[in-house]
């Protein structure tokens, strides 16, 4: 095992690798100029090179401004492309930079300048280094955070982003190996000291790792278990479509607002409530995606008041830019006042007031649209 994590990657590995993206227009390999994205171009490139037809490739280089080295990474960066036949740019983060949050920040400039040059350039997919390194990390992460499953299943291979795709070619392959596959072909890469900084979260994870992986938690297992969970969350997920089906079905009379029948929703397993309120306010709100603790939070409240029946004409909250309210057996799911507003100030009460309450549940039924798949499946 341990050879294995530490051999380079053949010509045909790549071609694996790679062959799923065989059908794009053209590709943006996300380069910083460290061993795992220089792997990442150095492989991509000779894959291109193997096909009579395929994907466009255009290297794009953020340069956040944070250290500087970086415009002179960019330049190697931009010299190996050239003799690799790919067309490079450098992108810069300019404006001020956050005190704090400073990592999550520059993830979010880099994705965005990335999503700006694929939408130029024609480019459906952004390719990025992620390997089964950075997944066991970010597992180790949401974990730390308290995370629910669906971020315990860390990375996808695939996933949206600012209207493009997201991909991980090398997302089950160890970084040892990238690293032996430049070494092999006699590529220089750059260091970046802010990977060793223990200021930052993922350095100080990445510090434990020898420490976890005698006790069995390597990066392979870590990857394997957000994989389970992964699969799992996808589950779920389907399970809660057809609850939501199962919902319209109920609601099909009663389509002039948004909303669910309570006696309906709350015969649901709690999982399935809460993602269901979840996606509501997510579509409904103008302020991001909710807080997973905070959707509990206010679940438990309408779990409650579901089951005190006669307060509930009484139940307003507001989460994440949305209004939640219980009137006459519904939960309606609208857009929320503007805050400060008059209108927020007389009617609801946001979510975060309602927080530091003790969680109470409800048993939960039998599931209730399990006879709505098998109608849905004749």
């Amino acid at each position: 095992m341990a050879d294995e994590d530490h051999a380079p990657i053949s010509v045909q590995q790549a071609k694996e690798l790679f062959a799923h993206w065989k059908a794009a227009p053209a590709l943006v390999l996300a380069v910083s100029g460290g061993p795992d994205s220089i792997a990442l171009m150095w492989l991509a490139a000779r894959w291109r090179r193997s096909l009579t037809r395929g994907p466009r490739l255009i290297a794009v280089t953020v340069d956040h401004g944070l250290r500087p080295e970086a415009a002179r990474e960019a330049r190697e960066v931009k010299r190996l492309a050239r003799s690799l036949d790919l067309p490079h740019r450098t992108l810069r983060w300019t404006g001020a930079k956050p005190k704090t949050g400073l990592p999550a920040a520059a993830r979010e400039a880099r994705y965005r300048l990335l999503a700006k040059a694929a939408r130029a350039s024609g480019a459906t997919h952004i390719l990025t280094a992620h390997t089964r390194d950075d997944q066991a990390e970010t597992l180790l992460m949401r974990m730390l955070r308290g995370s629910g499953i669906a971020g315990l299943a860390a990375m996808a291979r695939e996933s949206e982003r600012e209207g493009v795709w997201l991909a991980r070619p090398l997302l089950d392959i160890p970084k040892s190996r990238l690293v032996a596959t430049l070494d092999k072909a006699k590529i220089a890469f750059a260091d970046d000291p802010t990977n060793r900084d223990v200021s930052f979260t993922r350095p100080r994870l990445r510090a434990l790792m020898p420490a976890l992986a005698e006790e069995g938690g390597d990066s392979r297992n870590l990857a394997r278990l957000a994989s389970r969970l992964a699969r799992a969350n996808a589950a779920i997920e389907v399970l809660a479509d057809g609850a939501e089906r199962y919902l319209a079905v109920r609601d099909r009379d009663d389509a002039t607002r948004f909303g669910f029948d309570a006696q309906a929703f709350a015969g649901l397993p709690e999982e399935i409530r809460l993602r269901l309120l979840k996606r509501a306010i997510d579509r409904t709100g103008h302020e991001g995606p909710a807080e997973l603790g905070k959707v509990e939070a206010l679940l438990a409240v309408l779990d409650n008041a579901i089951a005190n029946g006669q307060k509930q004409s009484r139940l307003k909250q507001t989460l994440a830019g949305a209004a939640i309210s219980l009137t006459g057996g519904r939960i309606y799911v609208d857009a929320a006042p503007p805050r400060g507003s008059r209108a927020e100030k007389r009617s609801y009460l946001p979510i975060s007031a309602m927080s530091g309450r003790r969680a109470l549940t409800t048993p939960e039924k039998h599931w209730p649209f399990a006879s709505f798949f098998d109608r849905e499946s004749r």
